[in-house]
């Protein structure tokens, strides 16, 4: 059966582009004008995605991510013309699983709901080993093997992939991630975490260009690529 995607945004014309959209690659469309639109028909619907505009005429879209999240386990993604950073945190913190800014690209909306929908699938059946190419990460032991050979990654790290690979595909913030790997009184700072993730990287990734494996969400936080 084709997901069913709840698209909400009160711009006719965004919602049109987005129907659009998403029926030619193969989905089941519902619109929402508006918040309480919204929350009646993810409770009666239960679609797969929820795409939600925060500039809702009845009341702020961050205001229901919430609520839209108690209702279901379905993907909440942002599309907002808002590109405050403050903004993207609040929504991730919230429940959202991903924040696309607008004007966006189809494609990239596309695929971003690809790797939301497939971590979502998996989260029903959480994979005991994340791989991505050489990389394999063995939540259940916490071991973590590179080309064969295994990795020594100090506990900052441990807690830094752990935490990303559990949530594959999907934007961790800066202060949820530092909540994992700061504890108790130690001084956890943006500039110490970048430190950290410099560092993972140089052992997690192929020499190359930075970010084929942890993508940085600027300003907002990282996240583990998902499988292509």
């Amino acid at each position: 059966m084709p997901a069913t995607i709840l698209v909400v945004d009160d711009d006719a014309a965004i919602r049109r582009l987005l129907r659009n959209t998403l029926l030619r690659a193969g989905y089941v469309v519902i619109e929402a004008g508006d918040g309480r639109s919204a929350l009646r028909e993810a409770a009666g619907q239960r679609p797969a995605a929820i795409l939600l505009d925060l500039g809702l005429p009845d009341r702020d879209g961050l205001s229901i991510i919430p609520l839209l999240r108690a209702q279901g386990n379905g993907v909440i993604l942002v599309v907002s013309a808002r590109e405050a950073v403050d903004e993207k945190v609040s929504a991730l913190d919230l429940g959202a699983d991903d924040f696309v800014t607008k004007p966006f690209d189809t494609d990239e909306l596309l695929a971003r709901l690809r790797v939301a929908l497939r971590h979502q699938a998996l989260s029903q059946d959480m994979p005991k080993i994340v791989c991505r190419g050489d990389l394999s990460i063995d939540l259940e032991r916490r071991i973590v093997f590179r080309g064969g050979q295994e990795l020594h990654l100090t506990r900052k790290e441990q807690a830094i992939l752990y935490l990303l690979a559990e949530h594959a595909g999907k934007v961790m913030t800066h202060e949820r991630i530092m909540a994992a790997a700061w504890v108790g009184d130690e001084d956890a700072r943006v500039e110490y975490l970048r430190i950290v993730i410099r560092n993972l990287r140089q052992k997690l990734e192929p020499p190359g260009p930075i970010g084929s494996v942890i993508a940085n969400e600027l300003g907002v936080g990282y996240r583990l690529k998902g499988e292509s």
